[in-house]
């Protein structure tokens, strides 16, 4: 087995904002192997992106990583100081954002955009770095690339300002790809390039990729591994056609529950009722509990659930688990 290129240890991101402590990210712990994909999946609010941004130290004020490890290659980002771990950023480890028209700067022509990750980070001259870019915008899928340079964030649909996105993310061959929600707000068509050239990369770098998605279709097609992310903690690791055949979190089983099927003759859908929960000075205990059908007075008692090996390769953080006949 390959051993861990990323590994997190019971991470901690905190806002410390006016309302209270928000325990955005509360104890995560995931491990990310050479040449695989992990999916991170949760709905909206559960940490994930925070968990994205922690890793290259980008959490925006008033965050704070309070406790936790991250470790790189064996190294502790932690620890770096803010010189080092920039050489990491973009070169090592990257991260494609969700929202690409956000995370672009419109005013500078997307040419400039991609070529300033490579002047940054390698001894090529301009003139290269531009050939360059105009090679990642063609294999991104953009129709004459090389006009393409000068036009504005603002000019782009959004299907085209993702897959700048993509050429910055992907443009020194990263050891590890982090993309947050890559196929959002996407067409289907748009969709599967995108996924197509998560895969290449994959391919012809070994590279590593963790996929941030809500998606559990993207899930089933492009991951080995899943992380299920409610409230800030990881509720189930597993590989993903152990999640798929049994999930055994209250939690996850309801996100099946609430996908429509072609090999039934169900037509109505069973939404997880309730709301996620607000998680300023959230209590110490399972953040499913309030939404949980399965609850037990030792839910109510003890504190959050560890995530702990149940079965094979899966874990699982519940005092009472779904259970199959």
């Amino acid at each position: 087995m390959p051993a861990n290129l990323l590994e997190i240890r019971d991470l901690h991101t905190y806002f410390m904002t006016k309302e209270g402590v928000n325990r955005a990210v509360n104890g995560v712990s995931l491990a990310l192997k050479e040449d695989s994909i992990l999916g991170v999946v949760g709905e909206s609010g559960s940490g994930k992106t925070v968990t994205a941004l922690s890793i290259l130290r980008l959490v925006p004020f008033p965050g704070e990583i309070v406790k936790g490890s991250i470790t790189y290659n064996g190294q502790e980002l932690l620890r770096m100081t803010p010189e080092e771990i920039r050489h990491i950023r973009g070169k090592e480890i990257s991260l494609i954002f969700q929202d690409a028209g956000a995370a672009l700067n419109p005013v500078i022509p997307i040419g400039k955009q991609v070529e300033e990750i490579v002047l940054e980070h390698t001894d090529m001259g301009r003139r290269r770095a531009r050939n360059l870019a105009v090679d990642l915008l063609g294999q991104m899928g953009i129709p004459d690339a090389k006009n393409m340079l000068n036009r504005y964030p603002f000019q782009l649909s959004g299907g085209m300002a993702q897959r700048v996105l993509m050429a910055i993310g992907v443009a020194l061959k990263p050891k590890v790809l982090i993309a947050d929600e890559p196929t959002s707000n996407l067409d289907v068509t748009l969709q599967a390039e995108i996924l197509h050239r998560l895969s290449q990369l994959r391919e012809e770098n070994h590279s590593a990729i963790m996929l941030i998605t809500h998606d559990l279709g993207v899930i089933a097609q492009m991951t080995e591994t899943v992380a299920v992310m409610y409230g800030g903690s990881i509720v189930e690791y597993t590989d993903t056609k152990a999640l798929f055949a049994k999930p055994l979190h209250p939690y996850t089983w309801g996100l099946f529950q609430a996908i429509p099927r072609l090999d039934t003759g169900q037509q109505a859908l069973n939404p997880i009722r309730g709301a996620p929960p607000k998680m300023i000075d959230a209590p110490d205990r399972c953040p499913f509990l309030e939404r949980c059908s399965k609850a037990t007075t030792q839910c109510r008692t003890m504190p959050i659930p560890p995530l702990m090996e149940v079965e094979p390769n899966h874990r699982l953080a519940c005092y009472n688990p779904v259970v199959y006949a």
